[in-house]
C-alpha cells in the first residue's frame, strides 16, 4: 500500500495523476478523473478478499450493476447564452457550508484499505472542501477522527449494531464531539447476503480496532428491537443533532420519516449491498422529492462516478450526493491525497458539465436541466 502517513499534498499529483496528466485533451486542461482505472490500481494493491469485500453487493449484484446506468439514463438539456465564466460549487448542508456537493458516504474498516483509515479519509475530505460521514463500524474512535480536522463539518452514522444504551452512547458522543448531524442508517433489519464474502470466508483481523463498538463486538441486529418511527426524534433529543434517515427508497417512507421529526432524507440501497434487486437510487429520487417537497433537504448516494451523475442529481433533487467506493480507491492508493484528488476530480468535472450546460450555481440547478430520451 501507499506509505502516504495520512497527510494531503497537493491535489492532482503523486503517481497516478502524473501517469495519467499527459491524456488532457487541451492545453491547460487536467485530464479526466479515470475512476475504472483507479479502481483497478486499488484492487491490485488490497488482499482478494478485502478488495471484493468493498467492490461487492448482495445477491446476483443486480442493484450494483444497475446504479451508474441509472444515472445515465438521463438527459442533459444544456442553457446558451448564459455567463458560466465562475462556476459557484459552495452550497450548505444542514447549515455547514461546504464548498463541493460532493461528499463521502459512511464506510467500515478504512484501516484495512490504508493504514491512515478514518484519519487520512477525513484529511482529504477537508482538503476537497468536503463532508465526510463516520461510519458506526471505523477502526477508529469518532472522537479521535473528529480530532484530525477540528474545523472540517463531519455526520456520524448510526446503525442498530448494539444494545440501546450503547446506541444512545454513542449518538450523545458524537454531539459532544462536534459532529453536525447523526445519519441514522435504516436499511438494515438483517444483513444482506454478500456472496462475494461468503466465498471468501470474509472476517476481519482478530486484531482490528473497533473503538465505537463495545467490547464484546457489534451483535446482529436482530438481536435487539427494531428502530421505528419514533426512533428519529428520540435520536435527536439523545444527541441533541439534527437527524438524516439514510436508506429511503419510496415516497411514503419518506413522508413518514419527516413527520417524525427527520430533518433530512437520504435516498440509498446501500450500495447495492443489501436487498438485490432494489429501485436504483436515480430512480427513487425523483418520488422522494416530491412527496417532502421543499420542507427537508434530500441527498442521494449509487454510482455516482462523474460530474454528470452529480448533476443529474442536483437537478432532480438533491441537495447533495456522497460517494463511497470511489474513496475507498482514492484512499487505499494514495491515502489522504488519494482521497482528495478523488474529490476534487468529481468537483472539477460537476463544475466543467455545468458551465457546458449554462449552470453558474449549484443552488440554481432546477428539475428541467434533465429529461429522459424519448
Amino acid at each position: 500500500m501507499a506509505p502516504d502517513d495520512g497527510a494531503p499534498t497537493t491535489p492532482g499529483t503523486g503517481p497516478l495523476a502524473q501517469r495519467r496528466r499527459g491524456t488532457a485533451p487541451h492545453e491547460g486542461t487536467p485530464p479526466p478523473l479515470d475512476l475504472d482505472a483507479l479502481e483497478a490500481d486499488a484492487l491490485a494493491v488490497l488482499p482478494p478478499d478485502v478488495g471484493d469485500y468493498y467492490a461487492g453487493g448482495a445477491g446476483a449484484e443486480i442493484t450494483l450493476g444497475e446504479a451508474t446506468a441509472a444515472w445515465r439514463s438521463w438527459r442533459l438539456r444544456p442553457r446558451v447564452l448564459r455567463d458560466t465564466t465562475a462556476v459557484d460549487l459552495g452550497t450548505s448542508l444542514l447549515g455547514s457550508d461546504v464548498a463541493t456537493p460532493i461528499g463521502v458516504a459512511p464506510w467500515a474498516y478504512q484501516g484495512m484499505a490504508h493504514p491512515g483509515g478514518e484519519r487520512a479519509t477525513a484529511r482529504g475530505a477537508a482538503a476537497a472542501g468536503a463532508l465526510m460521514t463516520v461510519s458506526t463500524s471505523a477502526g477508529t474512535s469518532l472522537e479521535d477522527v473528529a480530532a484530525a480536522e477540528p474545523a472540517a463539518p463531519r455526520w456520524f452514522q448510526l446503525y442498530r449494531l448494539h444494545s440501546p444504551a450503547h446506541t444512545d452512547d454513542l449518538a450523545r458522543r458524537a454531539g459532544q464531539a462536534g459532529y453536525r448531524a447523526l445519519v441514522l442508517t435504516v436499511d438494515l433489519p438483517v444483513l444482506g447476503r454478500r456472496l462475494r464474502d461468503l466465498a471468501h470466508d470474509f472476517a476481519l483481523p482478530a486484531d482490528f480496532p473497533l473503538p465505537n463498538h463495545p467490547a464484546g463486538g457489534a451483535a446482529p441486529v436482530s438481536a435487539f428491537p427494531p428502530w421505528t418511527f419514533d426512533d428519529i426524534a428520540r435520536f435527536g433529543e439523545v444527541s441533541g443533532l439534527p437527524v438524516v434517515v439514510k436508506g429511503v427508497l419510496r415516497g411514503d417512507d419518506a413522508a413518514r420519516c419527516v413527520h417524525a421529526g427527520a430533518a433530512a432524507i437520504w435516498v440509498s440501497t446501500h450500495g447495492g449491498r443489501q436487498a438485490d434487486p432494489v429501485v436504483a437510487s436515480a430512480q427513487a429520487l425523483p418520488e422522494v422529492v416530491d412527496a417532502v417537497g421543499e420542507e427537508v433537504e434530500v441527498y442521494a448516494d449509487g454510482g455516482i462516478r462523474s460530474g454528470a451523475d452529480v448533476l443529474a442529481a442536483l437537478a432532480l433533487g438533491a441537495s447533495a450526493v456522497f460517494v463511497g467506493r470511489p474513496t475507498v480507491w482514492g484512499l487505499a492508493t494514495g491515502g489522504a491525497d488519494g482521497v482528495s484528488r478523488v474529490l476534487t476530480g468529481l468537483s472539477t468535472d460537476l463544475a466543467h458539465t455545468m458551465a457546458l450546460c449554462g449552470l453558474g450555481e449549484v443552488r440554481s440547478v432546477s428539475r428541467d436541466t434533465v429529461t429522459r430520451p424519448t
